[in-house]
């Protein structure tokens, strides 16, 4: 656990994690209900964006490919984003999360997403997934 020797540096922390939770609900709301629309306005020009496609993630380097990968995601119906578990610290977040693509037994994948918010906007994202071999 991280020992803050001066009280504004925690209690900056603080801030930065209600902001960092508030930009996490917005984006994984785009998915979840379908909304593209939502993302551009939480994507910086320089955000860093690694996909689940192994084996390094294919990368997604500024705003307009990072808005065109996660618009694209967001508008197909046919894929459902559930969260299941979001992590704040700061600027950063962790997103556990199951996403299914169709209606097969195994359609699914279950991941993590690594972020990272600065100034009030996503910069970076890695995504890591349990794979079928």
């Amino acid at each position: 656990m991280k020992q803050y020797s001066n009280p504004s540096a925690k209690e900056n922390m603080g801030k930065k994690s209600i902001e960092t939770e508030q930009i996490m609900h917005k984006f994984n709301s785009a998915f979840i209900h379908h909304n593209p629309a939502v993302l551009p306005a939480l994507i910086g020009k320089d955000c860093v964006m690694e996909d689940i496609t192994g084996p390094e993630g294919a990368k997604s380097v500024g705003y307009d490919e990072c808005v065109t990968f996660w618009q694209a995601l967001a508008s197909d119906m046919e894929k459902q984003f559930t969260p299941e578990a979001i992590e704040v610290y700061g600027e950063f977040a962790t997103i556990r999360w199951h996403f299914k693509w169709g209606n097969g037994e195994h359609d699914y994948v279950r991941g993590v997403n690594l972020m990272k918010v600065q100034n009030g906007l996503i910069v970076e994202a890695l995504g890591y997934a349990k794979m079928n071999n």
